[in-house]
């Protein structure tokens, strides 16, 4: 591995550091999920919808507080806040619970840009190496250039395997936001006319 660090020249240090950072993302990214997966209460979501729809506002309140589920959170500010607006209430805590979720896969998206870029500038510093090698040895030393050579290919290659592999749990990643976006502003759209039913038995 050190060998083939040395071979590939400089730019394989600045491409070592974004193959650590997408691997310690996608890894957090993971942990993220699992726990929202193990948080995950449909008992006191359905809870808090009966609740609600009764008017027991207060109630459904006190027992999302704590919580570690998502969509309970979600529910429960825009619920404690709906005198300020409910539908503005709702959205701005789901936005929040959906920042949560998008947290650095923006480095993600980078990385998978950066990286084939930095192994195409590796590829024209090698090149360029190569071509030096070439002017100072002439052609009949071949064996002068293929260090330049090798640079040039080992950053390339190294450049596209990481993006590759950056891009395929980035789009996982991606779609897992997408759906369980969808989902929130369902519960969302769905809680405002629980929200509303509750109100009327109040009134």
């Amino acid at each position: 591995m050190y060998g083939l660090m040395i071979k590939g020249g400089v730019i394989m240090w600045p491409l070592l550091a974004c193959s650590v950072v997408a691997l310690a993302i996608i890894f957090e990214r993971l942990v993220f999920w699992l726990l929202v997966l193990k948080n995950k209460n449909q008992a006191l979501i359905n809870r808090i919808f009966t609740l609600t729809e009764e008017g027991e506002f207060d109630t459904a309140i006190q027992e999302a507080e704590g919580t570690q589920c998502l969509v309970c959170r979600i529910l429960s500010s825009g619920l404690a806040h709906r005198n300020y607006g409910l539908a503005q209430s709702l959205e701005a805590a789901a936005l929040h619970e959906i920042e949560k979720m998008k947290h650095r896969l923006s480095v993600l998206d980078t990385i998978i840009t950066a990286a084939p870029l930095l192994g195409i500038l590796g590829t024209v510093s090698g090149i360029i190496v190569s071509f030096d090698l070439l002017g100072d040895a002439g052609i009949e030393d071949p064996k002068a250039v293929t260090g330049g050579i090798a640079q040039a290919l080992i950053t390339t290659a190294t450049g596209l395997s990481i993006a590759i592999v950056t891009l395929l749990p980035y789009n996982a990643l991606t779609r897992k936001v997408e759906k369980v976006t969808r989902h929130i502003e369902q519960l969302v759209t769905c809680y405002e006319v629980t929200v509303q039913k509750g109100m009327e038995k109040c009134g």
